[in-house]
């Protein structure tokens, strides 16, 4: 009896142990094909050879097409080196800023590198990266008619581009102005010189940059609200080329990559008064 008992308790177990074997297998199995069905999880990219990078195509000095019809900017230029130490071809699509979200969660893209601003309400349906810039947003208006002080704008027509922080920022924090909103930069500051707005509302950075090559209109407001940061961004929940990302931001910083970056592509476009200390981040 005893001895049949033990059989009975000897097989309970097998049995028992195999479901565990099984189940587990169908754990690592499942984990498995969710990274082998990541289209832009690191491995997969490596796989195909090439990485698909959001970028602008009307921003300089950060990522537009020259007149040789080559794609430039500082943005750019940190996208050729992450395709460089990932192994990999880089392939540009280009962007305007209320279509960066939807690029990548359609699966067009696998990075954004498109002058892209952290904020509470894009980390809630993407993941970004560690930053590698910081701005805040800026005031531009024609030097005949300058507005240095938000007060000025009260009631008026300011010009934003869709989906952008200084969009987010006027109609969370400056209720009393009137946006008019554009798809795109070029859109927008058409806007400005056609005095559809008696100002146009953007992030600082490029505002300089655009400011300087528009000598009729200058940035009399230099920083309205909060300080922001520039990162990269992927899909949500994509751990593999966040983490990676991360690392190479970490890298980059630390052999000063971003200040010549910084020199070569976005100093010649900057007035005397922006220095690389006030867009590129400290190493840390």
């Amino acid at each position: 009896m005893k001895k049949r008992s033990l059989t009975r308790l000897i097989a309970v177990v097998s049995v028992f142990a195999t479901l565990l074997l099984v189940l587990a297998g169908c754990g690592n199995s499942k984990k498995s094909s969710s990274q082998s069905n990541n289209p832009s999880s690191v491995q997969q990219i490596k796989k195909n050879g090439t990485i698909r990078i959001a970028v602008f195509g009307d921003l300089p000095p950060y990522g537009w097409v020259n007149k040789d019809g080559k794609r430039v900017g500082y943005d750019v230029t940190l996208a050729h080196r992450v395709a460089k130490d990932l192994g990999v071809k880089v392939k540009f699509v280009q962007v305007n800023a209320n279509n960066r979200v939807d690029a990548l969660n359609s699966n067009k893209v696998d990075l954004v590198l498109a002058n892209f601003t952290v904020t509470p309400e894009r980390k809630q349906v993407i993941d970004f990266a560690k930053p590698y810039m910081k701005v805040s947003v800026g005031v531009v208006s024609p030097k005949s008619k300058p507005i240095t002080s938000a007060s000025q704008l009260k009631g008026k027509n300011v010009i934003v581009t869709k989906g952008t922080t200084a969009e987010n920022y006027f109609t969370s924090k400056q209720q009393n102005v009137k946006l008019l909103k554009f798809d795109s930069k070029t859109q927008q500051f058409n806007a400005l010189k056609n005095g559809r707005g008696v100002a146009l509302a953007d992030d600082n950075s490029y505002l300089y940059a655009w400011s300087k090559n528009n000598p009729k209109y200058t940035v009399g407001i230099k920083s309205i609200g909060p300080k922001s940061y520039i990162s990269p961004a992927v899909k949500k929940g994509n751990k593999s080329l966040l983490n990676w990302t991360n690392k190479e931001i970490n890298k980059l910083t630390k052999e000063s990559f971003f200040v010549k970056d910084y020199n070569s592509q976005l100093k010649p476009y900057f007035g005397k008064e922006v220095k690389p200390s006030d867009i590129v981040l400290p190493v840390k």
